[in-house]
């Protein structure tokens, strides 16, 4: 095997590595599940009127959050949100928490982000 016969091999091989990686590096980036983005461009457009324009700043919206704030922690804000509005000692709790407030401050940052990128 020459030289000259190789190099489309290689460059094949090259090619196939190149794209594994930066599927991979897509795949960190994109934790998100369709779900959770289908949900918050959802409460979005509600929130925004429901526009053709309005789409596409609510999918770029959430594609800037999850591009600053991990899904894991995403879930974490979501939830302190939610339980937040229970009544008593449970929602108090969520109210209250340093944790609570580092998750909600790290969702608005993301928010606020994407707010100035996006709308």
């Amino acid at each position: 095997m020459s030289l000259g016969r190789s190099t489309p091999l290689v460059s094949c091989l090259l090619f196939t590595l190149a794209a594994a990686g930066i599927a991979a590096r897509a795949d960190d980036f994109n934790d998100y599940p369709t779900h959770a983005r289908s949900e918050y461009v959802f409460g979005c457009l509600k929130a925004n009127g429901e526009t053709r324009q309005a789409i596409s700043q609510c999918s770029c919206s959430i594609d800037v959050i999850a591009s600053l704030l991990p899904y894991d922690r995403y879930v974490t804000a979501e939830t302190v949100l939610s339980m937040s509005q229970v009544r008593g000692n449970l929602g108090g709790q969520f109210r209250s928490s340093e944790q609570a407030a580092n998750a909600l401050n790290d969702l608005r940052r993301a928010q606020a982000e994407a707010e100035v990128r996006c709308f």
